[in-house]
């Protein structure tokens, strides 16, 4: 017998919210500033370049004197050395991005080709420091899946905050030897723990603004877990998820949906949360 019916379902998706975003969701500026700050010196005496008529003269004094300021060459088209960016050179053959910066010669042709060298030369940017600044603002945004997560754990402890109910954090599985048992390998932190005379309620909690493969991800993943942790008596597993994102992978989430009888999103959690109140 399924957990929830067709009705029930088309109900959870017409609450669906469109955005959990708050204003401090769009950018982290205080890890920007450190990113900056990191590599402040440097740009700075990159400084020296822009305006100059005979760039590669300029590269060469500025290599001569510390050729290590070329180090930060990447983040100035918006890419970061631990990325292991890939090219394809002047040889047809595909190499490391940063591999240009372990010459001279390499950084000339690394400067030219991305077209820094006529931005220096025309002084569209006038300060490297502050350039960068805006790159890492923009790459910032690569963080907000993260941040999408973070705000949605953030929105479900003020409900449970608020609902007087007592709760633990980021509790892993192994503090229960039952649980173990029945998960075997399968090692898992759970996002919220509630406790009651009755029951132990282990709790997920995602939030899905967009489509893509990590949604099916979950959906299999939780469908698969609820019954191994609801075998354990005294034990519930419990799926709080939101997010317009789940309209491109409906047929997953239904199935999910099927399978786990406690699936809520942030319009119905409250239902939980009075439903366990002691």
């Amino acid at each position: 017998m399924a957990a929830h019916t067709e009705e029930q379902f088309n109900q959870f998706m017409t609450q669906l919210s469109e955005t959990n975003a708050t204003l401090n969701f769009w950018t982290d500026f205080e890890k920007i500033k450190k990113n900056v700050a990191s590599i402040e010196i440097k740009l700075n005496t990159l400084n020296y370049l822009i305006g100059k008529q005979d760039l590669r003269a300029a590269v060469c004094e500025l290599w001569n004197n510390d050729k290590s300021v070329f180090d930060v060459l990447l983040i100035l088209v918006a890419c970061r050395k631990k990325d292991k960016k890939k090219v394809i050179n002047d040889n047809a053959e595909t190499v490391l991005l940063d591999s240009y910066l372990k010459t001279k010669e390499g950084v000339i042709e690394y400067i030219e080709g991305t077209g820094l060298a006529q931005v220096f030369l025309d002084k569209s940017i006038k300060n490297l420091v502050d350039y960068v600044f805006g790159v890492e603002a923009g790459l910032d945004s690569n963080a907000r899946k993260n941040r999408s997560g973070h705000a949605m754990e953030d929105t479900v402890e003020l409900i449970i905050k608020n609902s007087g109910i007592e709760y633990r954090k980021e509790v892993y599985s192994s503090e229960w030897p039952e649980l173990t048992a029945a998960l075997g390998t399968d090692k898992k932190r759970f996002d919220f723990v509630i406790s009651t005379n009755e029951k132990t309620y282990l709790m997920e909690v995602n939030f899905y603004s967009g489509g893509g493969s990590k949604l099916n991800e979950t959906a299999r993943s939780f469908t698969e877990l609820a019954p191994k942790v609801n075998s354990v008596p005294g034990f519930e597993f419990v799926w709080v998820t939101d997010g317009i994102g789940w309209n491109s992978a409906k047929n997953k989430l239904q199935e999910a949906y099927y399978t786990i009888p406690s699936v809520y999103n942030l319009f119905t959690l409250n239902t939980f949360l009075n439903s366990i109140k002691i």
